[in-house]
């Protein structure tokens, strides 16, 4: 075990303990910002999971804050943890990628091409008549996960450089007779993540 006097060395207190309290911030507020997020998205088990281990943590960095009231470069690491844990946290959300979007295309040109390419990457569509300012159009309506987002969009800009997009986060959807197909990869897989938090979904 450490010398007990380590915990009382200059070491300690002025560098050790603030880099503690320092990442234990950017970790607590990290979990805060991905649960939020999930409480936004319906996910009814994660959420209350994350806030367990969020305020587990939190707890053991203001316990050292009030430990070591005269120490200012705590309250500097406690302050700058939180910043520095915003922007984790959006990162690590971003790769994440919970839920999942309903992406609108609108047309007016020739969308079977679209159709073809989209089915062949297994993703599932509703495809309907409308009317525009410029004669008929054809609106495909999608619903997909935001890891596989990028990979449609670049999709449709290759099959319809000039079509309309819109996005929009789906709080929860049912699969019902048309299945929400997860694309396929390049080796002719489908995507693992974020399978796993399935469970976690609204309802699951």
């Amino acid at each position: 075990m450490p010398d007990p006097s380590f915990f009382q060395s200059g070491l300690f207190t002025w560098v050790i303990l603030p880099a503690l309290i320092f990442l234990a911030r950017i970790v607590d507020v990290s979990i805060g910002t991905v649960r939020v997020i999930a409480i936004a998205k319906g996910m009814r088990k994660l959420a209350p999971l994350l806030g367990f281990f969020e305020v587990l943590i939190w707890l053991m960095a203001i316990g050292q804050i009030m430990q070591n009231l005269t120490n200012w470069l705590c309250y500097a690491a406690y302050g700058g943890g939180f910043a520095a844990g915003n922007y984790v946290g959006m990162w690590l959300e971003s790769r994440l990628a919970l839920g999942t979007v309903i992406v609108r295309v609108i047309t007016g040109q020739d969308s079977e091409s679209l159709a073809q390419a989209l089915r062949a990457h297994g993703y599932g569509f509703t495809s309907v008549e409308a009317t525009g300012n410029d004669g008929p159009a054809r609106i495909i309506f999608m619903v997909v996960s935001r890891q596989s987002l990028p990979r449609l969009l670049d999709l449709i800009k290759q099959s319809q450089p000039n079509a309309f997009y819109s996005i929009e986060d789906v709080r929860y959807a049912q699969e019902g007779n048309a299945p929400l197909r997860r694309p396929l990869v390049a080796n002719g897989s489908r995507p693992w993540f974020p399978g796993f938090l399935r469970q976690f979904r609204q309802g699951g």
